[in-house]
């Protein structure tokens, strides 16, 4: 029996990051949408409808923190689990990450891209 592939919308400017994360990703069978601005992140959140959203905050066009309050205040996209991936690492950022409905918030810095698997794993079983 075939198990439905889980379908990550990874949302990042920084295309050698993105790759990697997406290697990662793919190596342990998840489905994977790269999009590289906040406008197509939005975008595709709406149109593909992932299972989780890794959200990085400092983006072209729309940031996040836009992304994330669209897919919040949108009734197609709000139920979707969103996980900020950042660098920015200040409290009141991460306030108000998860103030604006994320799930978590991962500090790109800190998380190896087996982790953040391991985030997303536990983020979906809840």
């Amino acid at each position: 029996m075939e198990t439905k592939q889980i379908h990550v919308l990874l949302v990042e400017d920084d295309t050698f990051l993105a790759g990697i994360y997406q290697k990662k990703f793919e190596m342990e069978n998840f489905k994977v949408s790269v999009a590289g601005d906040g406008e197509k992140g939005l975008a595709d959140a709406k149109k593909k409808k992932p299972d989780i959203i890794l959200l990085d905050i400092l983006l072209p066009k729309l940031d996040g923190f836009g992304v994330l309050a669209k897919l919040k205040a949108d009734a197609a996209t709000k139920k979707i689990p969103v996980i900020l991936l950042t660098n920015l690492g200040q409290k009141d950022d991460v306030e108000k990450g998860l103030e604006a409905g994320a799930v978590d918030y991962l500090i790109k810095a800190h998380f190896k891209p087996s982790e953040v698997v391991e985030k997303v794993r536990i983020v979906l079983k809840q």
